[in-house]
């Protein structure tokens, strides 16, 4: 079955000829497909089209199985159900500056790393370029009036290990017969695949890079992230570097503050040795605690401490804003309870 929504239009014109339609239709059946539409929707094509297409394949992969808002600012959780009955989540954050959306781009993680309960169960499979659209597609059927218009690649699985699937979804949704969301409004978060952080810089996408460091040397980072057991740090700020060189875009390093692990100051100082003198901005984030792995987040004094020693180094920092909390917001929370609640 074919999945619609990952064609562009010139791969739904030749579809729609092979089915003996008007080359023009294509261009139609694009745009609704980018509104969200099923085929039934689609009222300016004919009965007979919009049975065809059903027989050929499917409209929208990915449809909504539960959501849940905070009650504290409005942060919705997603649980996306796809056609072969795996489930994933989102999560739309309201800004000032608008909606932004954090979408999956595997069905589980096979990075291991340890802070993250997207992996504690590995990884199923790839989400398809048209599953990690869906979910935008599904967003913005709850926004009355408004729309998603900044996107982050941070939800479950790890972006480059899905790499030809991520940039098919990137040009379809900055597509401007789509969607048409800027690529200067998507962030993507990679643990440190640095192949593939420097094919993607090749790509010549203005995509804001995020690297998942959360340590500032080996020993630390081979502890919590086996990615660091393939690359060491100093290969990975390289590979960042080189992205930074070609897309003259700033890198946005994620540190997940630990308690114990990462978070004192010493280990502050030498991430502001790490990365001096580079185009960079530091996001530090309150670990949300995995019992699982036993890990625990730190204190607002050491989180302040740890920001102030950057500052004083010169390194752009600040504290990620701490949204849905109350609804589980952190990546693979929410599938993992309700796989368990299963008995999966």
């Amino acid at each position: 079955m074919i999945e619609f929504l990952g064609l562009f239009p010139d791969e739904l014109k030749n579809v729609l000829e092979q089915m003996g339609e008007k080359a023009f239709r294509a261009k139609q059946v694009f745009s609704w497909l980018h509104k969200g539409a099923a085929f039934d929707e689609m009222s300016n094509l004919s009965l007979a089209l919009r049975e065809k297409l059903k027989n050929a394949g499917v409209d929208q992969p990915v449809s909504i199985q539960s959501v849940h808002e905070s009650r504290l600012d409005g942060t919705k959780k997603f649980l996306f159900s796809l056609k072969d009955g795996n489930c994933i989540e989102g999560v739309l954050m309201r800004y000032h500056y608008g909606c932004t959306l954090c979408v999956s781009t595997q069905v589980g993680c096979r990075m291991g790393c340890l802070f993250c309960a997207s992996t504690l169960d590995g990884c199923v499979r790839n989400l398809t370029a048209a599953e990690i659209l869906g979910q935008v597609m599904c967003a913005n059927s709850t926004l009355d009036g408004e729309r998603v218009h900044n996107i982050v690649l941070m939800g479950s699985g790890e972006p480059f290990d899905n790499y030809e699937n991520v940039i098919r979804f990137l040009k379809l949704v900055s597509h401007p017969d789509g969607l048409n969301i800027s690529l200067r409004h998507i962030s993507l978060s990679t643990c440190g695949l640095i192949d593939n952080i420097r094919r993607f810089a090749d790509e010549n996408l203005p995509v804001t890079l995020s690297l998942s460091l959360h340590a500032p040397n080996d020993e630390i980072r081979k502890k919590i992230m086996p990615i660091a057991r393939r690359y060491n740090i100093h290969e990975t700020i390289a590979a960042c570097k080189y992205y930074l060189e070609k897309t003259g875009r700033r890198i946005v390093f994620e540190y997940a503050l630990i308690d114990g692990v990462n978070a004192d100051e010493k280990q502050a100082h030498e991430l502001a040795d790490l990365l001096r003198g580079m185009q960079c901005h530091v996001n530090l984030i309150p670990l949300n605690t995995v019992k699982e792995r036993n890990l625990n987040g730190v204190s607002n004094k050491q989180v302040q401490a740890f920001l102030e020693v950057l500052e004083k180094r010169h390194i752009s920092a600040t504290r990620r804003r701490e949204m849905g909390d109350d609804i589980e917001g952190a990546c693979g929370q929410l599938r993992k309870k309700v796989l368990e609640e299963a008995g999966q």
